[in-house]
């Protein structure tokens, strides 16, 4: 793309108003193509400073370039799958969308944006979506700071001690301890994570769950911890308690955001409570198991209480993705009240409808399904429970329609895989590249590849990836790391099926890649010439089938 038609402005044509829009208002404006991997075709100088991106010097990376290839760039990864909904939705319903969202800046840092989507034909006659937004990143650290502070009063009011833990930063810090304990002169100082165990959350644990415990922090430092549609991961031990007795404990990991987490602990109640919370519990789940029998398409349950609060307690997943979050994100919300206006900011329902449902007892709302991509139209109920103090509903959601005959457009697929092994060893979306932010990862695919649809186990990719290390502990962790930001690397260019896991065996699907390796090998004519002498060239293990190619050569001759 050329930096001069960029930012360019006709005083009266459409970059004429842009440039209006940029003297009036630091706003940041791009325009991007209607493709699932969209490719920007403007962006303005504000948005430049604002994703941090530099100047490219002689040699150097044009990282401007990389971003205008593949916007998800700038999304972070837990972010791309709502970006993504919302794109199709603006394209569906050809309406526009407002709200916030988080952007990755090139330094790698994060900024808060405020701004819209919107789907329009350029001067060309091609369709293309177009953003405006304006950074509040201090303004949303304020808030996240405020609504942290009553998160962690919520966590305070339930358990005993209350520990951060930072990925990130390598840090874990006591945010809570009760009165008494001996933690008391080290809150909020950050020490690192593996002596903190050891001191903290190890030392007065007895000697039989001592291994449990830590194979249990190590899976959440190795980030293994975590399960997809999971509940919170927890564990029970029994420690030494302040008075010097042996009682049993619970902890359990509450996300905060991708690097962070808190980890809860409190004392668990004795026989007679226990029992007492057993059966309460077994109540409210059969409760719930009776209304989902009733209302098999979905169903949530929270609390709301009379200043406005609210709790979930419960949503199956469609509900979830109607309120805009995904599974992960609605976990940590069943520990802690939110207020309704930020329960509902980024759902199918308006606040002012959220609250006629509440008042009237249902209603009926119409939205957009991502499943199906088509329209549709479901019933909300919310019935008041019969126990008095708070006042505790369940809502539940159930489709009025069948929304298959209604099916929208959606955005074009482009998913076209090629894959280069003759010369240096390159694979291709589309048109464009695959920019790898990590060689390893990219060799582990190039390994993949060269195995042509066989399994390769962690033990033999260590073997090829580490040549001079043995397997141990230390590489099948690094090992771990690079498997992972292939896989993510593959969801960010849309194509995560091109490689199938089982069991830790990873292998390419050869069917759903173009590849000139397999193309030549088929002995059709047409690829006969493909060959050329050369093969991965950025990899000396390579050379095995290099020489196997020579081989067939020979053979042929």
């Amino acid at each position: 793309m050329n930096d001069n038609h960029n930012n360019s402005a006709e005083p009266n044509g459409e970059n004429g108003n842009l440039q209006f829009l940029n003297d009036t208002i630091p706003c940041g404006f791009m325009k991007y193509t209607c493709e699932k991997q969209p490719r920007i075709t403007y962006i303005n100088p504000n948005m430049l400073k604002m994703l941090r991106i530099p100047k490219p010097e002689e040699g150097e990376i044009d990282y401007r370039q990389m971003y205008e290839s593949n916007i998800f760039l700038m999304v972070p990864m837990e972010e791309r799958r709502r970006f993504s909904k919302y794109l199709n939705r603006v394209y569906a319903t050809e309406a526009p969308i407002a709200g916030e969202m988080t952007v990755l800046r090139c330094d790698g840092t994060r900024a808060r944006v405020f701004g819209w989507v919107t789907k329009t034909v350029n001067e060309q006659g091609q369709e293309e979506f177009q953003s405006v937004c304006m950074d509040i990143t201090e303004h949303h650290q304020k808030r996240t700071a405020g609504e942290r502070a009553r998160y962690l009063k919520a966590l305070t009011d339930v358990y005993d001690k209350v520990f951060s833990f930072d990925l990130d930063t390598n840090t874990l810090t006591c945010l809570y301890a009760k009165e008494g304990s001996a933690l008391k002169p080290f809150l909020d100082i950050a020490m690192r994570i593996d002596d903190a165990i050891e001191k903290w959350l190890v030392a007065a644990v007895e000697e039989k769950d001592r291994d449990a415990l830590k194979s249990f922090f190590n899976d959440f430092c190795q980030k293994r911890l975590y399960q997809a549609d999971a509940k919170p991961p927890q564990i029970t031990y029994r420690a030494l308690s302040s008075d010097g007795s042996e009682k049993e404990y619970t902890g359990i990991f509450i996300r905060e955001d991708e690097s962070a987490s808190f980890f809860c602990v409190r004392q668990l109640p004795g026989d007679h409570q226990a029992q007492v919370l057993k059966s309460e519990n077994d109540q409210l789940k059969e409760g719930m198991r009776d209304l989902m029998m009733q209302f098999s398409d979905g169903i949530a349950a929270f609390e709301i209480t009379p200043d406005g609060l609210v709790k979930p307690m419960y949503a199956s997943e469609n509900v979830c993705e109607f309120f805009g979050y995904t599974r992960q994100e609605w976990m940590p919300l069943t520990e802690s009240y939110t207020p309704i206006e930020n329960f509902v900011a980024y759902s199918e329902v308006a606040y002012e409808d959220f609250i006629e449902l509440l008042r009237n007892g249902e209603a009926e709302f119409s939205y957009f399904d991502f499943a199906t991509e088509s329209q549709r139209r479901i019933k909300a109920i919310c019935s008041q429970r019969k126990t008095g103090g708070t006042s505790s509903r369940f809502v539940m959601l159930y489709d009025m329609e069948d929304g298959d005959d209604k099916k929208e457009k959606s955005l074009p697929e482009n998913r076209a895989v090629f894959i280069r092994t003759f010369g240096y060893f390159d694979v291709f979306v589309g048109d464009k590249p695959i920019a790898f932010r990590n060689k390893k990862s990219k060799e582990l695919l190039a390994l993949l590849v060269d195995r042509r649809g066989g399994y390769v186990t962690s033990e033999e990719a260590i073997g090829f990836l580490w040549e001079d290390e043995p397997s141990n502990a230390m590489t099948l962790s690094r090992y771990r790391k690079v498997a992972l930001r292939l896989k993510n690397t593959l969801e960010e260019y849309g194509i995560p099926g091109i490689v199938e896991t089982v069991d830790g065996k990873r292998r390419i699907v050869m069917e759903r890649v173009q590849c000139d390796l397999y193309n030549y090998l088929s002995g059709k004519e047409e690829y006969a010439q493909l060959f050329k002498g050369s093969y991965l060239t950025n990899y000396s293990w390579g050379e095995t089938t290099l020489g196997e190619l020579y081989r067939d050569i020979e053979e042929t001759i």
